[in-house]
Protein backbone atom coordinates (compact mmCIF):
# COMPACT_ATOMS: atom_id res chain seq x y z
CA UNK A 1 0.00 0.00 0.00
CA UNK A 2 1.47 3.58 -0.85
CA UNK A 3 2.02 6.25 1.45
CA UNK A 4 -0.79 8.15 2.88
CA UNK A 5 -2.28 10.46 0.26
CA UNK A 6 -2.20 14.47 1.60
CA UNK A 7 -0.31 12.85 4.72
CA UNK A 8 -4.15 11.96 5.93
CA UNK A 9 -3.40 8.92 8.06
CA UNK A 10 -6.36 9.12 10.20
CA UNK A 11 -9.14 11.19 8.77
CA UNK A 12 -12.16 12.25 10.65
CA UNK A 13 -13.75 8.48 10.39
CA UNK A 14 -10.54 7.03 11.75
CA UNK A 15 -9.37 5.75 7.87
CA UNK A 16 -6.28 6.05 6.05
CA UNK A 17 -6.16 8.08 2.69
CA UNK A 18 -4.15 6.20 -0.41
CA UNK A 19 -4.56 6.50 -4.07
CA UNK A 20 -6.62 3.31 -5.63
CA UNK A 21 -3.52 2.91 -8.59
CA UNK A 22 -0.28 5.03 -8.25
CA UNK A 23 1.27 3.15 -10.89
CA UNK A 24 1.31 5.68 -13.53
CA UNK A 25 2.55 3.05 -15.87
CA UNK A 26 -1.24 1.28 -16.16
CA UNK A 27 -2.51 4.46 -16.82
CA UNK A 28 -0.55 5.64 -19.53
CA UNK A 29 -0.82 2.25 -21.15
CA UNK A 30 -4.94 2.78 -21.13
CA UNK A 31 -4.53 6.70 -22.16
CA UNK A 32 -2.84 5.16 -24.96
CA UNK A 33 -5.92 3.66 -26.39
CA UNK A 34 -7.72 6.91 -26.67
CA UNK A 35 -9.18 6.82 -23.21
CA UNK A 36 -9.55 10.18 -20.75
CA UNK A 37 -7.12 10.45 -17.76
CA UNK A 38 -9.73 10.41 -15.47
CA UNK A 39 -11.68 7.01 -17.65
CA UNK A 40 -7.73 5.64 -17.56
CA UNK A 41 -7.06 6.00 -13.64
CA UNK A 42 -10.60 4.21 -12.70
CA UNK A 43 -10.07 1.52 -15.17
CA UNK A 44 -6.40 0.86 -13.63
CA UNK A 45 -7.83 1.35 -9.74
CA UNK A 46 -10.26 -1.60 -10.69
CA UNK A 47 -7.28 -3.72 -12.01
CA UNK A 48 -8.05 -3.59 -15.91
CA UNK A 49 -5.89 -4.69 -18.18
CA UNK A 50 -5.31 -2.42 -21.33
CA UNK A 51 -6.10 -5.64 -23.28
CA UNK A 52 -9.27 -6.19 -21.63
CA UNK A 53 -10.67 -2.53 -21.45
CA UNK A 54 -13.05 -2.40 -25.02
CA UNK A 55 -14.68 -5.75 -23.29
CA UNK A 56 -15.07 -3.91 -19.93
CA UNK A 57 -16.34 -0.79 -20.86
CA UNK A 58 -18.87 -2.82 -23.33
CA UNK A 59 -20.03 -5.81 -21.02
CA UNK A 60 -22.18 -7.95 -23.35
CA UNK A 61 -23.65 -11.01 -22.71
CA UNK A 62 -22.43 -12.50 -26.37
CA UNK A 63 -18.63 -11.74 -24.80
CA UNK A 64 -19.58 -13.06 -21.13
CA UNK A 65 -22.61 -15.21 -20.97
CA UNK A 66 -21.10 -19.21 -20.77
CA UNK A 67 -22.68 -22.60 -21.77
CA UNK A 68 -24.88 -22.73 -19.10
CA UNK A 69 -23.91 -26.46 -19.18
CA UNK A 70 -20.70 -25.83 -17.09
CA UNK A 71 -23.24 -25.78 -13.96
CA UNK A 72 -23.23 -29.05 -12.44
CA UNK A 73 -27.06 -30.32 -12.71
CA UNK A 74 -27.79 -27.17 -15.26
CA UNK A 75 -28.86 -29.77 -18.26
CA UNK A 76 -30.65 -32.24 -15.46
CA UNK A 77 -32.70 -29.46 -14.25
CA UNK A 78 -33.71 -28.23 -17.58
CA UNK A 79 -34.63 -31.45 -19.32
CA UNK A 80 -36.77 -32.04 -15.73
CA UNK A 81 -38.64 -28.94 -15.99
CA UNK A 82 -39.13 -29.21 -20.02
CA UNK A 83 -41.07 -32.91 -19.20
CA UNK A 84 -42.87 -31.46 -16.72
CA UNK A 85 -44.21 -28.51 -19.18
CA UNK A 86 -44.86 -31.42 -21.99
CA UNK A 87 -46.83 -33.59 -19.46
CA UNK A 88 -48.74 -30.68 -18.09
CA UNK A 89 -47.68 -31.09 -14.43
CA UNK A 90 -48.04 -29.01 -11.60
CA UNK A 91 -44.87 -27.05 -10.77
CA UNK A 92 -44.22 -24.63 -8.35
CA UNK A 93 -41.70 -22.37 -7.68
CA UNK A 94 -40.49 -22.04 -3.90
CA UNK A 95 -39.19 -18.71 -3.47
CA UNK A 96 -36.57 -16.85 -0.97
CA UNK A 97 -39.00 -13.59 0.63
CA UNK A 98 -35.94 -11.50 -0.37
CA UNK A 99 -35.36 -9.39 -4.35
CA UNK A 100 -33.07 -12.25 -5.25
CA UNK A 101 -35.68 -14.54 -4.56
CA UNK A 102 -38.57 -12.42 -5.69
CA UNK A 103 -36.54 -11.86 -8.90
CA UNK A 104 -35.47 -14.90 -9.75
CA UNK A 105 -38.76 -16.18 -9.09
CA UNK A 106 -40.55 -14.09 -11.68
CA UNK A 107 -37.87 -14.96 -14.10
CA UNK A 108 -38.85 -18.89 -14.58
CA UNK A 109 -42.92 -18.04 -14.10
CA UNK A 110 -42.59 -15.89 -17.03
CA UNK A 111 -40.75 -18.47 -19.00
CA UNK A 112 -43.14 -20.97 -17.87
CA UNK A 113 -46.09 -18.30 -18.80
CA UNK A 114 -44.75 -18.01 -22.10
CA UNK A 115 -44.91 -22.04 -22.89
CA UNK A 116 -48.69 -21.68 -21.61
CA UNK A 117 -47.97 -23.03 -18.17
CA UNK A 118 -48.51 -21.59 -15.19
CA UNK A 119 -46.28 -21.86 -12.21
CA UNK A 120 -47.10 -22.13 -8.79
CA UNK A 121 -45.65 -19.66 -6.22
CA UNK A 122 -44.72 -20.58 -2.55
CA UNK A 123 -42.76 -17.67 -0.49
CA UNK A 124 -42.31 -18.57 3.29
CA UNK A 125 -43.51 -16.36 5.69
CA UNK A 126 -40.12 -14.75 7.45
CA UNK A 127 -41.42 -14.55 11.36
CA UNK A 128 -43.31 -17.52 11.54
CA UNK A 129 -41.32 -20.28 8.72
CA UNK A 130 -37.74 -18.42 8.14
CA UNK A 131 -35.64 -18.75 5.53
CA UNK A 132 -35.93 -21.80 3.17
CA UNK A 133 -37.87 -24.94 2.76
CA UNK A 134 -39.13 -26.79 5.58
CA UNK A 135 -40.76 -29.98 5.58
CA UNK A 136 -43.78 -28.68 6.57
CA UNK A 137 -44.16 -26.53 3.45
CA UNK A 138 -43.06 -29.64 1.54
CA UNK A 139 -45.53 -31.54 3.06
CA UNK A 140 -48.52 -28.61 2.15
CA UNK A 141 -47.27 -28.21 -1.26
CA UNK A 142 -47.67 -32.14 -1.98
CA UNK A 143 -51.24 -32.52 -0.19
CA UNK A 144 -52.29 -29.13 -2.46
CA UNK A 145 -51.00 -31.41 -5.84
CA UNK A 146 -47.78 -30.17 -6.66
CA UNK A 147 -45.67 -32.57 -9.14
CA UNK A 148 -42.25 -30.45 -9.03
CA UNK A 149 -40.78 -27.77 -6.81
CA UNK A 150 -37.84 -25.61 -8.35
CA UNK A 151 -36.43 -23.68 -4.94
CA UNK A 152 -34.85 -20.78 -5.80
CA UNK A 153 -32.08 -18.67 -3.90
CA UNK A 154 -32.60 -21.09 -1.07
CA UNK A 155 -32.80 -24.74 -0.47
CA UNK A 156 -28.99 -25.59 -0.77
CA UNK A 157 -28.92 -26.38 2.87
CA UNK A 158 -32.75 -27.26 3.69
CA UNK A 159 -31.51 -31.08 4.33
CA UNK A 160 -34.20 -32.18 6.57
CA UNK A 161 -36.83 -30.34 4.59
CA UNK A 162 -35.34 -32.40 1.34
CA UNK A 163 -35.04 -35.74 3.10
CA UNK A 164 -38.90 -35.52 3.95
CA UNK A 165 -39.63 -34.58 -0.17
CA UNK A 166 -38.05 -37.97 -0.78
CA UNK A 167 -39.99 -39.52 1.73
CA UNK A 168 -43.32 -38.24 0.21
CA UNK A 169 -42.07 -38.70 -3.17
CA UNK A 170 -41.89 -34.70 -3.93
CA UNK A 171 -39.29 -33.96 -6.32
CA UNK A 172 -37.20 -30.72 -6.10
CA UNK A 173 -34.47 -28.70 -8.04
CA UNK A 174 -32.48 -26.42 -6.05
CA UNK A 175 -31.40 -22.91 -8.11
CA UNK A 176 -29.38 -21.27 -5.40
CA UNK A 177 -25.92 -19.61 -4.75
CA UNK A 178 -25.11 -19.85 -1.49
CA UNK A 179 -22.26 -20.98 0.37
CA UNK A 180 -22.65 -25.14 1.23
CA UNK A 181 -20.05 -27.76 3.16
CA UNK A 182 -19.34 -31.50 1.59
CA UNK A 183 -22.48 -33.24 2.63
CA UNK A 184 -24.91 -32.26 -0.53
CA UNK A 185 -28.57 -33.08 0.40
CA UNK A 186 -30.45 -35.41 -1.57
CA UNK A 187 -32.85 -33.61 -4.59
CA UNK A 188 -33.18 -34.44 -8.17
CA UNK A 189 -30.90 -31.98 -9.13
CA UNK A 190 -28.89 -29.16 -7.42
CA UNK A 191 -27.75 -26.20 -9.41
CA UNK A 192 -25.65 -24.05 -7.48
CA UNK A 193 -21.97 -22.42 -8.40
CA UNK A 194 -20.56 -22.79 -4.97
CA UNK A 195 -21.62 -26.32 -4.53
CA UNK A 196 -18.51 -28.10 -3.72
CA UNK A 197 -17.99 -30.01 -7.22
CA UNK A 198 -18.83 -27.54 -9.17
CA UNK A 199 -16.19 -26.54 -11.81
CA UNK A 200 -18.07 -23.32 -13.32
CA UNK A 201 -16.47 -20.85 -12.20
CA UNK A 202 -19.56 -18.31 -11.43
CA UNK A 203 -19.73 -18.75 -7.77
CA UNK A 204 -20.17 -14.36 -7.64
CA UNK A 205 -23.16 -15.11 -9.41
CA UNK A 206 -26.60 -14.14 -7.38
CA UNK A 207 -29.68 -16.67 -7.87
CA UNK A 208 -31.34 -14.20 -10.01
CA UNK A 209 -28.14 -14.88 -11.89
CA UNK A 210 -28.00 -18.55 -11.95
CA UNK A 211 -31.87 -18.06 -12.91
CA UNK A 212 -31.38 -16.59 -15.78
CA UNK A 213 -28.49 -19.66 -16.90
CA UNK A 214 -31.23 -21.61 -16.03
CA UNK A 215 -33.82 -19.84 -18.69
CA UNK A 216 -30.82 -20.45 -21.65
CA UNK A 217 -30.92 -23.94 -20.66
CA UNK A 218 -34.53 -24.37 -20.63
CA UNK A 219 -34.97 -22.32 -23.73
CA UNK A 220 -32.67 -24.41 -25.54
CA UNK A 221 -34.40 -27.59 -24.09
CA UNK A 222 -37.51 -26.30 -25.31
CA UNK A 223 -36.68 -25.87 -28.86
CA UNK A 224 -34.78 -29.39 -29.47
CA UNK A 225 -37.98 -30.35 -28.68
CA UNK A 226 -39.58 -27.76 -31.04
CA UNK A 227 -42.27 -25.69 -28.60
CA UNK A 228 -43.76 -23.06 -29.19
CA UNK A 229 -43.49 -19.74 -27.24
CA UNK A 230 -39.77 -19.41 -25.76
CA UNK A 231 -39.80 -16.03 -24.46
CA UNK A 232 -37.34 -13.33 -25.56
CA UNK A 233 -34.80 -13.93 -22.68
CA UNK A 234 -33.38 -10.21 -23.15
CA UNK A 235 -36.63 -9.07 -21.84
CA UNK A 236 -35.63 -10.30 -18.33
CA UNK A 237 -32.54 -9.27 -17.72
CA UNK A 238 -33.90 -6.14 -16.07
CA UNK A 239 -35.39 -8.78 -13.20
CA UNK A 240 -31.87 -10.77 -13.30
CA UNK A 241 -30.01 -6.98 -12.94
CA UNK A 242 -31.82 -6.15 -10.18
CA UNK A 243 -31.61 -9.20 -8.06
CA UNK A 244 -27.92 -9.21 -9.03
CA UNK A 245 -27.59 -5.54 -7.40
CA UNK A 246 -29.50 -5.74 -4.38
CA UNK A 247 -27.79 -9.02 -3.66
CA UNK A 248 -24.43 -7.36 -3.16
CA UNK A 249 -22.25 -9.67 -5.57
CA UNK A 250 -18.61 -8.63 -6.60
CA UNK A 251 -20.48 -6.77 -10.57
CA UNK A 252 -17.82 -8.38 -12.54
CA UNK A 253 -17.48 -10.58 -15.09
CA UNK A 254 -21.01 -12.03 -16.23
CA UNK A 255 -22.72 -10.02 -13.42
CA UNK A 256 -21.49 -6.70 -14.86
CA UNK A 257 -22.88 -7.58 -18.37
CA UNK A 258 -26.33 -8.79 -16.44
CA UNK A 259 -26.03 -5.18 -14.81
CA UNK A 260 -25.44 -3.15 -17.64
CA UNK A 261 -27.84 -5.07 -20.05
CA UNK A 262 -30.83 -4.98 -17.64
CA UNK A 263 -30.77 -1.82 -17.07
CA UNK A 264 -30.94 -0.68 -20.38
CA UNK A 265 -34.30 -3.08 -20.46
CA UNK A 266 -35.72 -1.51 -16.86
CA UNK A 267 -35.20 1.93 -18.23
CA UNK A 268 -36.84 1.53 -21.82
CA UNK A 269 -39.40 -1.41 -21.04
CA UNK A 270 -39.38 -2.44 -17.81
CA UNK A 271 -41.26 -5.29 -16.04
CA UNK A 272 -44.80 -4.41 -15.68
CA UNK A 273 -44.38 -4.29 -11.59
CA UNK A 274 -40.79 -2.72 -11.39
CA UNK A 275 -42.47 0.07 -14.00
CA UNK A 276 -45.54 0.41 -11.18
CA UNK A 277 -43.15 0.59 -7.98
CA UNK A 278 -40.69 3.57 -9.79
CA UNK A 279 -44.02 5.53 -10.67
CA UNK A 280 -45.10 5.55 -7.00
CA UNK A 281 -41.13 6.05 -6.09
CA UNK A 282 -41.46 9.08 -8.03
CA UNK A 283 -38.43 8.17 -9.92
CA UNK A 284 -38.06 7.28 -13.59
CA UNK A 285 -35.34 6.81 -16.27
CA UNK A 286 -32.50 6.21 -17.15
CA UNK A 287 -32.19 3.82 -14.23
CA UNK A 288 -29.16 3.08 -12.21
CA UNK A 289 -27.63 0.58 -9.74
CA UNK A 290 -28.42 3.48 -7.33
CA UNK A 291 -32.55 3.24 -7.80
CA UNK A 292 -32.12 -0.37 -8.00
CA UNK A 293 -30.35 -0.73 -4.42
CA UNK A 294 -32.30 1.99 -2.96
CA UNK A 295 -35.15 3.13 -4.35
CA UNK A 296 -36.81 -0.47 -6.18
CA UNK A 297 -35.52 -3.28 -4.12
CA UNK A 298 -36.32 -1.73 -0.45
CA UNK A 299 -39.97 -1.87 -1.66
CA UNK A 300 -39.75 -4.86 -2.90
CA UNK A 301 -38.17 -6.48 0.43
CA UNK A 302 -40.77 -4.64 2.69
CA UNK A 303 -43.28 -7.18 2.03
CA UNK A 304 -41.15 -9.82 3.17
CA UNK A 305 -39.36 -8.20 6.09
CA UNK A 306 -42.65 -6.85 7.70
CA UNK A 307 -45.52 -7.35 5.04
CA UNK A 308 -47.23 -10.43 3.58
CA UNK A 309 -44.41 -12.37 2.19
CA UNK A 310 -44.30 -13.46 -1.55
CA UNK A 311 -46.24 -9.73 -2.42
CA UNK A 312 -43.45 -8.68 -3.97
CA UNK A 313 -42.52 -11.53 -6.56
CA UNK A 314 -46.36 -11.32 -6.99
CA UNK A 315 -45.36 -7.60 -8.09
CA UNK A 316 -42.99 -9.05 -10.47
CA UNK A 317 -44.89 -12.45 -12.24
CA UNK A 318 -47.91 -10.24 -12.75
CA UNK A 319 -49.35 -8.46 -15.44
CA UNK A 320 -52.88 -7.15 -14.73
CA UNK A 321 -52.72 -3.47 -14.09
CA UNK A 322 -55.38 -3.11 -10.94
CA UNK A 323 -53.06 -5.39 -9.32
CA UNK A 324 -50.12 -4.62 -9.54
CA UNK A 325 -50.96 -0.73 -8.85
CA UNK A 326 -52.34 -2.44 -5.35
CA UNK A 327 -49.10 -4.34 -4.57
CA UNK A 328 -47.03 -1.18 -5.68
CA UNK A 329 -49.27 1.11 -3.59
CA UNK A 330 -49.20 -1.66 -0.20
CA UNK A 331 -45.53 -2.08 -1.16
CA UNK A 332 -44.53 1.70 -0.57
CA UNK A 333 -46.86 2.33 2.66
CA UNK A 334 -45.12 -1.35 4.22
CA UNK A 335 -41.98 0.24 3.36
CA UNK A 336 -42.29 3.35 5.04
CA UNK A 337 -43.28 1.49 8.24
CA UNK A 338 -40.01 -0.72 7.66
CA UNK A 339 -38.04 2.56 8.16
CA UNK A 340 -39.73 3.74 11.23
CA UNK A 341 -39.06 0.25 12.75
CA UNK A 342 -35.53 -0.09 11.78
CA UNK A 343 -34.55 3.56 12.63
CA UNK A 344 -35.94 2.62 16.04
CA UNK A 345 -34.20 -0.80 16.23
CA UNK A 346 -30.84 0.77 14.85
CA UNK A 347 -31.19 2.98 18.08
CA UNK A 348 -31.25 0.60 20.32
CA UNK A 349 -28.57 -1.24 18.55
CA UNK A 350 -26.10 1.93 19.17
CA UNK A 351 -26.68 2.10 22.66
CA UNK A 352 -25.80 -1.76 23.12
CA UNK A 353 -22.96 -1.70 21.24
CA UNK A 354 -21.31 1.27 23.06
CA UNK A 355 -22.01 -0.56 25.68
CA UNK A 356 -19.33 -2.86 24.61
CA UNK A 357 -15.98 -3.01 26.54
CA UNK A 358 -13.14 -1.33 24.33
CA UNK A 359 -15.16 -1.12 21.16
CA UNK A 360 -13.81 1.87 20.08
CA UNK A 361 -10.27 0.03 21.40
CA UNK A 362 -7.60 -1.80 18.29
CA UNK A 363 -7.75 -4.60 20.78
CA UNK A 364 -11.48 -4.81 21.45
CA UNK A 365 -13.73 -6.53 19.86
CA UNK A 366 -13.41 -7.25 16.06
CA UNK A 367 -17.25 -8.33 15.52
CA UNK A 368 -20.10 -6.88 16.22
CA UNK A 369 -22.91 -9.23 17.56
CA UNK A 370 -25.55 -7.98 19.48
CA UNK A 371 -29.24 -9.40 20.65
CA UNK A 372 -32.09 -8.04 22.46
CA UNK A 373 -35.71 -9.57 22.87
CA UNK A 374 -38.48 -8.10 20.30
CA UNK A 375 -35.80 -6.80 17.53
CA UNK A 376 -38.23 -7.98 14.52
CA UNK A 377 -36.47 -10.15 11.86
CA UNK A 378 -37.33 -9.26 8.89
CA UNK A 379 -35.16 -5.42 9.64
CA UNK A 380 -32.56 -7.03 11.82
CA UNK A 381 -30.26 -7.53 8.38
CA UNK A 382 -30.74 -3.68 7.59
CA UNK A 383 -29.19 -2.63 11.53
CA UNK A 384 -26.32 -5.40 10.58
CA UNK A 385 -25.44 -3.14 7.73
CA UNK A 386 -26.16 -0.30 9.04
CA UNK A 387 -23.51 -1.15 12.16
CA UNK A 388 -20.67 -3.27 9.79
CA UNK A 389 -20.18 0.75 8.14
CA UNK A 390 -20.46 2.57 11.11
CA UNK A 391 -17.68 0.79 13.16
CA UNK A 392 -15.77 -0.84 9.95
CA UNK A 393 -15.81 -4.56 11.01
CA UNK A 394 -18.70 -7.86 10.32
CA UNK A 395 -21.92 -6.94 12.63
CA UNK A 396 -24.82 -9.93 13.34
CA UNK A 397 -28.24 -8.68 14.83
CA UNK A 398 -30.15 -11.07 16.52
CA UNK A 399 -33.70 -11.08 17.68
CA UNK A 400 -35.29 -13.38 20.49
CA UNK A 401 -38.66 -13.82 19.95
CA UNK A 402 -41.53 -14.90 22.93
CA UNK A 403 -40.04 -18.93 22.67
CA UNK A 404 -36.64 -18.05 23.39
CA UNK A 405 -35.40 -18.67 19.93
CA UNK A 406 -32.74 -15.60 18.28
CA UNK A 407 -33.05 -15.31 14.78
CA UNK A 408 -29.94 -13.35 13.58
CA UNK A 409 -28.64 -11.62 10.24
CA UNK A 410 -24.94 -10.48 9.66
CA UNK A 411 -23.35 -8.81 7.00
CA UNK A 412 -19.78 -9.05 6.53
CA UNK A 413 -16.66 -6.70 5.29
CA UNK A 414 -14.22 -7.65 2.59
CA UNK A 415 -11.78 -10.46 3.75
CA UNK A 416 -13.49 -11.49 5.96
CA UNK A 417 -15.93 -14.56 5.27
CA UNK A 418 -19.23 -14.81 7.66
CA UNK A 419 -20.68 -17.18 5.37
CA UNK A 420 -18.14 -19.83 6.12
CA UNK A 421 -17.85 -18.60 9.99
CA UNK A 422 -22.34 -19.42 10.42
CA UNK A 423 -21.55 -23.09 9.19
CA UNK A 424 -18.83 -23.62 10.87
CA UNK A 425 -20.64 -22.52 14.13
CA UNK A 426 -23.63 -24.42 12.75
CA UNK A 427 -21.35 -27.45 12.99
CA UNK A 428 -19.78 -26.99 16.31
CA UNK A 429 -23.54 -27.22 17.26
CA UNK A 430 -24.01 -24.11 18.71
CA UNK A 431 -26.77 -22.80 16.27
CA UNK A 432 -29.66 -24.46 15.23
CA UNK A 433 -29.67 -23.31 11.53
CA UNK A 434 -27.48 -21.05 9.71
CA UNK A 435 -25.62 -20.15 6.51
CA UNK A 436 -24.84 -17.45 3.92
CA UNK A 437 -21.87 -16.21 1.54
CA UNK A 438 -19.07 -14.44 2.23
CA UNK A 439 -20.82 -11.23 3.00
CA UNK A 440 -24.01 -12.05 4.48
CA UNK A 441 -25.69 -14.84 6.75
CA UNK A 442 -28.32 -15.41 8.42
CA UNK A 443 -29.08 -17.87 11.57
CA UNK A 444 -31.20 -19.49 13.88
CA UNK A 445 -29.56 -19.82 17.73
CA UNK A 446 -31.41 -20.61 20.97
CA UNK A 447 -31.17 -17.65 23.61
CA UNK A 448 -29.42 -19.89 26.04
CA UNK A 449 -26.27 -20.68 22.95
CA UNK A 450 -26.11 -16.59 22.53
CA UNK A 451 -23.26 -16.03 25.00
CA UNK A 452 -21.32 -18.95 23.51
CA UNK A 453 -22.12 -17.93 19.72
CA UNK A 454 -20.85 -14.29 20.32
CA UNK A 455 -17.55 -15.98 21.63
CA UNK A 456 -17.64 -18.49 18.83
CA UNK A 457 -17.66 -15.53 16.09
CA UNK A 458 -15.36 -13.24 17.57
CA UNK A 459 -12.58 -15.75 18.11
CA UNK A 460 -13.26 -17.46 14.62
CA UNK A 461 -13.14 -14.16 12.84
CA UNK A 462 -11.00 -11.88 15.05
CA UNK A 463 -7.45 -12.45 13.09
CA UNK A 464 -9.53 -11.98 9.70
CA UNK A 465 -10.91 -8.83 11.03
CA UNK A 466 -7.42 -7.51 11.69
CA UNK A 467 -5.93 -8.23 8.82
CA UNK A 468 -9.12 -6.68 6.65
CA UNK A 469 -8.59 -4.05 8.52
CA UNK A 470 -5.14 -2.93 7.54
CA UNK A 471 -6.56 -3.35 3.85
CA UNK A 472 -9.42 -1.23 4.50
CA UNK A 473 -7.67 2.47 4.04
CA UNK A 474 -10.74 4.56 1.71
CA UNK A 475 -8.68 4.43 -1.42
CA UNK A 476 -8.82 7.40 -3.76
CA UNK A 477 -9.27 6.96 -7.57
CA UNK A 478 -7.51 10.69 -8.34
CA UNK A 479 -6.73 13.97 -6.95
CA UNK A 480 -8.94 16.92 -8.31
CA UNK A 481 -9.17 20.29 -8.89
CA UNK A 482 -13.00 22.11 -8.19
CA UNK A 483 -12.62 23.45 -11.25
CA UNK A 484 -12.24 19.93 -13.06
CA UNK A 485 -15.46 18.60 -11.64
CA UNK A 486 -18.25 19.30 -14.79
CA UNK A 487 -20.45 17.17 -17.35
CA UNK A 488 -17.61 15.94 -19.23
CA UNK A 489 -16.00 14.47 -15.76
CA UNK A 490 -19.26 12.94 -15.09
CA UNK A 491 -19.84 11.28 -18.55
CA UNK A 492 -16.03 9.53 -18.04
CA UNK A 493 -17.22 8.29 -14.44
CA UNK A 494 -20.29 6.95 -15.68
CA UNK A 495 -18.34 5.40 -18.77
CA UNK A 496 -16.49 2.98 -16.51
CA UNK A 497 -20.00 1.98 -14.50
CA UNK A 498 -22.22 0.24 -13.34
CA UNK A 499 -20.52 -0.04 -10.17
CA UNK A 500 -21.46 -2.11 -6.79
CA UNK A 501 -19.79 -4.81 -4.93
CA UNK A 502 -15.76 -4.93 -6.01
CA UNK A 503 -16.84 -2.36 -8.29
CA UNK A 504 -16.73 0.88 -6.39
CA UNK A 505 -17.79 4.32 -7.42
CA UNK A 506 -14.58 6.25 -7.91
CA UNK A 507 -13.87 8.33 -5.17
CA UNK A 508 -12.18 11.75 -5.80
CA UNK A 509 -9.84 13.84 -3.20
CA UNK A 510 -10.60 17.64 -3.20
CA UNK A 511 -7.33 19.58 -0.83
CA UNK A 512 -7.63 22.40 1.50
CA UNK A 513 -11.27 23.27 1.22
CA UNK A 514 -13.03 25.75 3.40
CA UNK A 515 -16.72 25.40 4.61
CA UNK A 516 -18.74 27.93 3.58
CA UNK A 517 -21.79 26.72 4.17
CA UNK A 518 -23.40 23.66 6.40
CA UNK A 519 -27.06 23.32 6.95
CA UNK A 520 -28.76 20.27 8.55
CA UNK A 521 -31.49 18.03 6.80
CA UNK A 522 -34.19 15.59 7.31
CA UNK A 523 -32.26 12.17 8.10
CA UNK A 524 -29.38 13.60 10.09
CA UNK A 525 -28.14 14.41 6.94
CA UNK A 526 -25.77 17.84 6.03
CA UNK A 527 -26.22 20.06 3.13
CA UNK A 528 -22.95 22.18 2.84
CA UNK A 529 -21.05 23.71 0.71
CA UNK A 530 -17.07 24.42 0.21
CA UNK A 531 -14.29 27.28 -1.51
CA UNK A 532 -10.55 26.41 -3.09
CA UNK A 533 -8.21 29.13 -1.78
CA UNK A 534 -9.10 30.72 -5.59
CA UNK A 535 -13.26 30.58 -4.81
CA UNK A 536 -14.10 28.02 -6.73
CA UNK A 537 -17.57 26.39 -5.26
CA UNK A 538 -18.29 22.79 -5.01
CA UNK A 539 -22.45 22.45 -3.46
CA UNK A 540 -22.21 18.44 -1.17
CA UNK A 541 -23.84 16.35 1.14
CA UNK A 542 -22.89 14.25 3.78
CA UNK A 543 -25.25 11.63 4.48
CA UNK A 544 -25.71 10.25 7.73
CA UNK A 545 -23.40 12.93 8.75
CA UNK A 546 -24.74 13.11 12.39
CA UNK A 547 -24.36 9.31 12.69
CA UNK A 548 -20.99 9.76 11.04
CA UNK A 549 -19.98 11.98 13.38
CA UNK A 550 -19.05 14.66 10.01
CA UNK A 551 -21.83 17.07 11.10
CA UNK A 552 -19.99 18.33 14.10
CA UNK A 553 -17.18 19.23 12.21
CA UNK A 554 -19.49 21.02 9.35
CA UNK A 555 -21.83 22.65 11.74
CA UNK A 556 -18.91 24.28 13.91
CA UNK A 557 -19.43 28.13 14.21
CA UNK A 558 -15.72 28.49 13.52
CA UNK A 559 -15.13 25.00 10.95
CA UNK A 560 -11.42 24.11 10.23
CA UNK A 561 -10.07 23.72 6.40
CA UNK A 562 -10.83 20.52 5.06
CA UNK A 563 -9.68 17.96 2.97
CA UNK A 564 -12.91 16.30 1.17
CA UNK A 565 -13.17 12.62 -0.29
CA UNK A 566 -16.73 12.75 -2.02
CA UNK A 567 -18.17 10.62 -4.86
CA UNK A 568 -19.78 12.85 -8.03
CA UNK A 569 -23.52 12.64 -9.60
CA UNK A 570 -25.25 14.54 -11.62
CA UNK A 571 -28.31 16.06 -10.62
CA UNK A 572 -31.39 17.06 -13.14
CA UNK A 573 -34.19 18.61 -11.52
CA UNK A 574 -36.78 20.87 -13.34
CA UNK A 575 -34.44 20.73 -16.67
CA UNK A 576 -31.21 21.84 -14.94
CA UNK A 577 -28.28 19.86 -14.39
CA UNK A 578 -25.48 20.60 -11.58
CA UNK A 579 -23.52 18.33 -9.96
CA UNK A 580 -23.54 17.20 -6.30
CA UNK A 581 -20.71 16.45 -4.17
CA UNK A 582 -21.68 13.30 -1.96
CA UNK A 583 -19.13 13.60 0.55
CA UNK A 584 -17.77 10.31 2.14
CA UNK A 585 -14.84 11.46 4.84
CA UNK A 586 -13.27 14.62 5.63
CA UNK A 587 -9.83 15.46 6.94
CA UNK A 588 -8.49 18.30 8.80
CA UNK A 589 -6.03 20.38 6.88
CA UNK A 590 -3.24 21.24 8.62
Amino acid sequence: MSDALLNINTSLRGQKWVMRCDDETKTTALTQQGLSQTTAQILAGRGVAPADAQDFLNPTLRTFLPDPSLLKDMDKAAARIVDAVEAGEAITIFADYDVDGGTSAAQLIRWGRALGAKFGLYVPDRIKEGYGPSVEAFQQLKKAGADLVVTVDCGASADNALKAAVDIDLPIIVIDHHMMDANLPPCYALVNPNRPDDISGLGHLAAAGVSFMLLVALNREAKKRRLDGTPDLLSFLDLTALGTICDVVPLTGLNRAFVAQGLKVLSHAPNPGLAALADIAGVCAPFTPYHCGFILGPRINAGGRIGQADMGARLLCSDDADEIAGFAAELDRINKERRALQDRILNEALEQVAQMPGIHSPNGPQVICIAMQGWHAGVIGIVAGRLKDRFNCPAIVIGVDADGVGKGSGRSMYGVDLGRAIIAAREAGILQAGGGHAMAAGLTVAEEKIAEFQSFIEDYLRADVIEARKNSALKIDALLSPSAVGVALIKDIDRVGPYGAKMPEPLFAFADMRITFAQRVNGGHVRCAFEDSSGIRLAGIVFRAEETGLADILLDPNPPHVHIAARLKENTWNGRTKIDVQISDLAIAD
